[in-house]
């Protein structure tokens, strides 16, 4: 019978395990890749070392160390990509991710960022496998970049990769990280974690020479002190919410104690949620207290990076990084419970600028000296231990290589996904399971068309059929199939033409073909060529009915008819090759869209017999 609304649930068997088993397949892949890898740096090195041995001349000593601000931030921020990776890789992902974090995340942003990040949301819904996948190896995959490439242009493309890849989640699924939403706050994320890694990547991607100087960390501070500055006005900003807590005559909680309120939701271990709980308890009580000291603590931190006075500098890092820490735990909650969790949150990479401004800033490595040497017997053993490093550069060299590999695994499929407008069968067989293929002669049936025509199984002889049962008076599933069977013929293309789409009325009181006529005017349907609405008397739809095995239940007074929601692809031959579970489910756009995929692709195996 008609599933009137049902859904698909986030743990749905079907998709999740579709999407284990593609990551599965996908991590074979990858294995094979470091295999190789490893067997051809095995090679390299070998033959490295015997040039080495054979004392291969005009060597130097390798170029000065990475910079420590340099290595923090690329081996902190390839670890966070990582780790952002393996959350991707969670079961609620594939039906979770659009629904519970892109679609709430922009609900209060303008209306141009909604269409905006629902544009980018639809492909993700459209192929809730292929794109979860991709993300999971992308994100990995730049992860291992940024880890193996410590200098040189394989860590700069790194970097501007994972700048570019940083912005499309700052996009599409923080929404900018709600710059354009009222309630902006740092304490709730501003500007959006994906943002800050993206940053991270721009200055993965800088000339190793830029940080050689303190201009480039006084630069960062700079910038971290003004924006620092900027969000305590806005924090102090009147009439947004957060100088309230919730007093005893407040029914409105202020805007942190909501914030916390829906944070100890979260499913999480007891010990957090009883922190955040604690906390929201506080704030509600003393809201503009703890206002205040966000205001104080965000403008003197803020002033003493403008500063680049080192003693001010040494008191606001520890005191920074400790606020930081603080939020993440209490406000942020963590960032990445609850099952559809995707990063930590903005505060753990704001603190890894806090610490990565002030290294570049107050310690500068020293350049080392290039020693020219005219044999290996010349050298000294320290620039003989300095040379045997060029297989380790063979490695990295490698290893990139490797990663980008990984990168592709997942950036290749989601190119492709991103440029087919359908969605994926797998979305309708989560809702009605896969078509039961059978072979047997169809139920003859003689019926009249909403003009009036005879039409008859016989009639249609030399034609693939796609028949459904429909109510013309119905608001709910039967509207939303007729639109999936408008939009499989416009999927057929050009073999549309060998195609009838059938709909036979499902309503013992309301079967004229006025009825029928007027629902084909509702759903634009009167100008398919190659649809029928059949109707007959009572007796006659009886009959087909139970010719084809579909139950109508009537209740005096109703305004609806309870029936089966089922479709028969039938052959030219008038042999019945498919019979589909029609119920719409949630009849949104994707779930109609897979449902016509799934009924064109019938149609087209059955053209084939």
């Amino acid at each position: 019978m008609p599933g009137m609304g049902s859904g698909i649930q986030t743990n749905n068997p079907i998709i999740v395990g579709a999407f284990r088993n593609l990551l599965q397949h996908q991590a074979i892949f990858v294995l094979v890749l470091l295999a190789v890898m490893a067997v051809g740096w095995h090679v390299l090195r070998g033959a490295q070392l015997r040039n080495l041995a054979n004392g291969d001349r005009n060597k130097e000593v390798p170029p000065c160390p990475e910079a420590n601000a340099r290595r923090l931030t690329r081996i902190s921020f390839g670890l966070l990509w990582i780790f952002d990776g393996i959350l991707q890789a969670q079961a609620s992902m594939p039906l979770g991710m659009t629904a519970q974090v892109i679609e709430p995340s922009a609900a209060s942003s303008a209306s141009w960022v909604q269409h905006l990040v629902n544009a980018g949301g639809t492909i993700w819904s459209n192929h809730p496998v292929t794109a979860p996948a991709s993300v999971v190896w992308i994100q990995v995959g730049l992860g291992i970049w940024l880890l193996v490439a410590p200098r040189g242009n394989w860590s700069r493309l790194a970097g501007l990769s994972s700048a570019a890849w940083g912005l499309v989640v700052w996009v599409f699924g923080e929404s900018f990280g709600g710059l354009f939403a009222p309630g902006l706050s740092w304490a709730f994320g501003a500007p959006g974690a994906a943002l800050l890694y993206s940053l991270a990547g721009v200055l993965i991607a800088l000339p190793d020479r830029a940080w050689t100087s303190p201009r480039l960390g006084r630069a960062m501070l700079s910038v971290l002190g003004t924006f620092l500055m900027g969000m305590a006005l806005l924090q102090a900003w009147p009439g947004r919410g957060y100088w309230r807590g919730q007093l005893h005559r407040q029914a409105t909680p202020g805007t942190l104690t909501s914030m916390l309120r829906q944070m100890a939701q979260t499913p999480q271990p007891r010990v957090l949620s009883s922190w955040v709980t604690a906390f929201g308890s506080f704030d509600a009580a003393h809201g503009w207290v703890v206002n205040l000291f966000l205001v104080i603590i965000l403008a003197g931190l803020g002033l003493a990076f403008l500063s680049g006075r080192p003693r001010a500098l040494r008191f606001a890092v520890p005191v920074g990084l400790l606020l930081c820490l603080t939020d993440w735990v209490l406000v942020q909650d963590l960032g990445f419970l609850g099952g559809v969790g995707t990063d930590p949150n903005s505060m753990i990479p704001m603190a890894l600028f806090f610490v990565a401004g002030y290294l570049a800033f107050a310690r500068v490595p020293h350049a080392e000296v290039l020693v020219p040497v005219t044999s290996a017997t010349e050298m000294p053993m320290s620039i003989m231990v300095r040379l045997t490093t060029r297989p380790a550069y063979t490695f990295r060299v490698l290893a990139a290589l490797c990663a980008i590999a990984v990168t592709l695994v997942g950036a290749a499929p989601m190119a492709v996904a991103s440029t087919d407008p359908n969605a994926d069968p797998i979305v309708s067989q989560a809702i009605d399971g896969t078509p039961n293929a059978v072979d047997y002669p169809a139920p003859s049936f003689g019926l009249v068309n909403q003009s009036g025509h005879s039409v008859s199984l016989e009639s249609l002889r030399g034609k693939a059929i796609a028949l459904t049962f429909l109510d013309p008076v119905c608001v709910s599933d039967c509207p939303v199939i007729a639109q999936e069977f408008l939009a499989t013929d416009q999927m057929l293309g050009s073999a549309a033409r060998r195609v009838e789409l059938v709909a036979v009325v499902a309503n013992p009181v309301y079967r004229s073909t006025s009825y029928l006529v007027a629902f084909d005017r509702q759903e634009g349907l009167e100008h398919i060529r190659n649809w029928d609405f059949l109707t007959g008397s009572t007796s006659q739809l009886g009959s087909v009915w139970h010719s084809f095995g579909v139950l109508v239940a009537y209740s005096t007074g109703g305004s609806m008819i309870a029936h089966s929601d089922i479709a028969y692809v039938i052959d030219p031959r008038g042999r019945a090759r498919y019979i589909i579970d029609a119920d719409p489910g949630p009849g949104t756009q994707v779930t109609r869209s897979s449902f016509s995929v799934v009924l064109a692709s019938a149609i087209r195996s059955a053209l084939e017999r």
